[in-house]
């Protein structure tokens, strides 16, 4: 409250209010200081990677044909009350990262807890987790968070053990919580992908039970101003 006294002082002088409204502004103020904070740390905790990326700041002309209506129910977030899930395709550079972060970004500011991590990451933090005892934790700490965003399946090459890790935090967060994962891969060629036929069957006989569809691009919006598309090229390699 000290911050903003100085501040109602004044008000309460010039608006002559009465010590009731006064009081009623100061402990307004901190109650919205505390929920700003609260923000604050879950989004330094859910580790975005473009903290920056929300829907005020996404260009839907760009590609008209995208589903605004579906993107704007994700945003509500009633999915994740729901504990269904999303997928999010599309050529490189179509904006997936970008919803799927403004998504997880909406969704703190609806009260929930977010954890975003691109695939590899993930993966390798199950392997670091496995090599010091710590899966389970890690596993418990993955699979009960109310939103999970895994970015970018498909753009670094995984280990072989993938599929399975993949499989079991899907396995763990089904029809109990949500995750949006994104992919410039179509999911035919997920299995070959991943390595794992059988495994990747199942991830996505779970992710696309409840799952809401989201197809990006075609265009890409780091090509509109003549700019080479690094993540493609990073994508050949």
């Amino acid at each position: 409250m000290a911050a903003t006294l100085p501040t109602r002082i004044l008000q309460a002088q010039t608006e002559s209010l009465c010590p009731h409204d006064f009081l009623a502004n100061l402990v307004h103020d901190e109650l919205n200081r505390r929920a700003d904070r609260l923000i604050e740390r879950r989004v330094k905790h859910a580790g975005f990677r473009d903290r920056g990326r929300t829907l005020d700041n996404f260009d839907f002309a760009f590609n008209p044909r995208m589903d605004k209506k579906l993107i704007f129910e994700l945003a509500s977030c009633r999915f994740v009350a729901e504990h269904q899930d999303g997928l999010f395709l599309g050529p490189p550079g179509t904006g997936k990262s970008h919803l799927a972060q403004a998504i997880g970004f909406a969704a703190i500011h609806h009260g929930y807890d977010v954890l975003y991590r691109e695939a590899h990451t993930l993966v390798e933090q199950m392997a670091d987790a496995t090599l010091d005892g710590t899966r389970k934790d890690y596993l418990k700490q993955i699979g009960s968070v109310h939103l999970l965003v895994i970015d970018d399946l498909g753009m670094r090459k995984l280990p072989h053990t993938a599929a399975e890790d993949l499989l079991e935090v899907i396995m763990r967060r089904y029809e109990r919580v949500s995750t949006i994962m994104t992919s410039n891969r179509p999911v035919e060629d997920w299995g070959k992908l991943l390595g794992d036929n059988a495994a990747v069957s199942a991830l996505l006989d779970r992710l696309l039970h409840h799952a809401h569809v989201l197809k990006c691009g075609p265009k890409s919006y780091r090509t509109r101003a003549g700019k080479p598309d690094h993540e493609a090229l990073a994508s050949t390699r």
